[in-house]
C-alpha cells in the first residue's frame, strides 16, 4: 500500500452514510415483511384445519399485505442497491490510488458484477476484497468480508427460492405455508448480512478517512541544524 499526495483521496464518509441508511431502511422493511409473512401464514394454517374459519375479507387483506410488502421491500432494496453502489464507487476510486498490484476488475463490473450470470457468485466479493486490500494495513484479515458474502450469497438463494415457490408454481394451502416461512428464514438471513454489509463499510471508510486526513511525508530530506565549529557537509575544509 502506498500514500498518495496529500488531499488526492476523495472523502468517503457522506456516501457511507447514505449507503448504511439504504441498508437499514432496508432492512426495517424486512422485518415488517417477516411479520406479514408469519400472520398470514398462520391464517393459512387455519384454513388447513377449516377453510371455513377464515373469512373472505381476511383471505383479501393477506394477500394484500403480502404483495404491498413484498413491492416495499423491492422499492427499498434498490435504494439501498443505489446508496451501497454509490459508496463502492467512490471508494474504489481511492482504492485505484492506494494500490500497488491493481484491481482485478474494470470500473464497468462494479455494476454489471451483480447482474451478470454465474459471475454475480463472486464478482462484486473480489471487488470489494481488492478496495479492502488497498485500504487497510498489510495482512488485514478479510474474515468479515469472508461473513459478509457468504451470508449474502446463502441469503440471496433462499430469497430466489421463495420467489420461484410462491410464484412460478402451483401451490397447495401447505405449500404457500411452508413457502411464507422459508421467506422470513431468507430475510434473517439477510438481516445477518446487512449487519455484516455495515460492518465492511465502517471499515473501509474509517480505513480510507484516516489515510486521507494523514499529511504526506515530506519528499525533501531534513538538513541537519548548523552547529557552531563544525563544518558542514560537502564544506572545504
Amino acid at each position: 500500500m502506498i500514500h498518495p499526495p496529500h488531499g488526492r483521496l476523495r472523502p468517503v464518509g457522506g456516501v457511507a452514510l447514505l449507503a448504511i441508511a439504504g441498508v437499514v431502511c432496508d432492512s426495517l422493511v424486512g422485518v415488517a415483511t417477516a411479520g406479514i409473512d408469519l400472520w398470514y401464514a398462520s391464517l393459512v394454517d387455519r384454513m388447513i384445519a377449516d377453510t371455513d374459519s377464515v373469512s373472505g375479507v381476511a383471505i383479501r387483506t393477506g394477500e394484500l399485505l403480502v404483495l404491498g410488502s413484498e413491492v416495499a421491500r423491492v422499492f427499498t432494496f434498490f435504494v439501498a442497491a443505489a446508496g451501497f453502489l454509490a459508496w463502492l464507487f467512490r471508494v474504489r476510486t481511492n482504492a485505484v490510488s492506494l494500490s500497488l498490484n491493481g484491481h482485478r476488475h474494470g470500473r464497468f463490473w462494479l455494476v454489471a458484477g451483480w447482474m451478470f450470470p454465474i459471475g454475480w457468485f463472486w464478482v462484486p466479493r473480489q471487488i470489494v476484497d481488492d478496495i479492502w486490500r488497498a485500504s487497510t494495513p498489510p495482512g488485514s484479515a478479510k474474515g468479515l468480508i469472508n461473513a459478509w458474502w457468504a451470508t449474502w450469497l446463502i441469503a440471496w438463494v433462499t430469497a430466489r427460492t421463495t420467489w420461484g415457490l410462491l410464484n412460478l408454481f402451483p401451490f397447495d394451502l401447505e405449500g404457500i405455508a411452508f413457502a411464507l416461512r422459508l421467506e422470513v428464514v431468507g430475510i434473517g438471513l439477510m438481516l445477518i448480512a446487512a449487519v455484516l454489509a455495515i460492518a465492511v463499510i465502517r471499515k473501509i471508510t474509517n480505513a480510507q478517512e484516516v489515510l486521507r486526513s494523514t499529511p504526506p511525508p515530506d519528499p525533501t530530506p531534513s538538513r541537519p541544524p548548523f552547529l557552531p565549529g563544525v563544518p558542514e557537509s560537502g564544506a572545504a575544509l
